[in-house]
């Protein structure tokens, strides 16, 4: 086997993620003399540039982002071979990244069932909004929120979303709403990062208008939601998301008839290599079972009509 110079390798990946062989140096905690060589010593054994030096700094050539695209996997595989070798002998570590309120309100209730049906797999949790940067080889799967935007990725919807008003009982007695024109008066509540939000549900539902002002503004789903559960206003979220709160009663439907929109918000996201990997493989699977399930509120409505 004729590998290629590992350092080199390092290096190539740094340089190319960070797009600077002065920020590629700083990482690595070498000099930039020494990044340089060990790219000129990759290219050498390449046989081709893999870098265009410009007066803005260094850009892939088309061979260097084949090159990024195909090391990608690899480096994935190495680093989940190496974090297996560490762990508990028969342990596999299964590394996920995933958006906030999806952990908070939908994942974590159901790791416990996961884990006891993959005794075998323990898991490594991280949310934020920001995505994950598969390239650096820390995350075997990534659950995303918002538009799909990542078509060199396997992107799939998790399942279909009702984005609804939702609202506190307490709050809702004290209120008179008989039409979408009457929430204009209620205390609404703001997600910045909703999929869809109320100047577009006002919209589908016959009002020209939009609020003027909210009561209360977020940049996370389950703070909104937390918000409703408290009788602050009326939030404008998924049914999914927010289904153990509409399941105990904390949370209802503004409207008899719901007035939802439907949408996909939520996609699990990941290399398609790493589909072939059995610890993901077997997560997927159990998410898409998961999520396949209706929510047990939708179906004692379903029963009751």
């Amino acid at each position: 086997m004729h590998l290629p110079p590992l350092k080199g390798i390092i290096a190539f990946e740094v340089v190319a993620r960070l797009g600077s062989v002065n920020k590629a140096a700083d990482e690595l905690n070498v000099t930039a003399s020494a990044v340089s060589h060990q790219i000129t010593n990759l290219e050498g054994f390449v046989g081709r540039r893999l870098f265009d030096r410009t007066s803005r700094g260094l850009v892939l050539t088309p061979v260097g982002e084949r090159f990024q695209n195909d090391l990608t996997g690899a480096l994935a595989l190495i680093a989940s071979a190496a974090l297996n070798a560490r762990s508990t002998e028969g342990v596999e570590v299964l590394r996920i990244h995933v958006a906030p309120s999806f952990a908070n309100l939908w994942l974590m209730p159901r790791l416990p069932a996961f884990l006891a049906e993959h005794p075998d797999l323990r898991i490594q949790l991280s949310a934020a909004h920001t995505h994950s940067d598969f390239s650096r080889g820390e995350v075997d799967l990534d659950v995303r929120y918002g538009q799909v935007k990542w078509g060199e990725l396997h992107v799939e919807a998790i399942f279909e979303e009702e984005i609804l008003p939702l609202v506190s009982p307490e709050l809702l007695k004290r209120t008179v709403i008989r039409t979408p024109e009457h929430l204009l008066a209620q205390p609404l509540i703001f997600s910045d990062v909703n999929v869809v939000q109320w100047p577009r549900w006002f919209a589908a539902h016959g009002v020209p208008l939009s609020p003027a002002s909210y009561a209360l503004r977020f940049d996370r789903a389950y703070m909104a939601i937390e918000a409703a559960v408290q009788g602050l206003g009326i939030a404008l979220e998924s049914n999914r998301l927010a289904e153990g709160y509409l399941r105990s009663g904390a949370l209802v439907p503004v409207f008899a008839d719901r007035k939802g929109i439907r949408a996909h918000g939520h996609y699990v996201v990941f290399p398609e290599l790493h589909g072939k990997w059995g610890k993901v493989d077997r997560f997927v699977k159990w998410l898409r079972r998961e999520a396949s399930r209706t929510p047990q509120v939708e179906r004692s409505k379903s029963r009751s009509k």
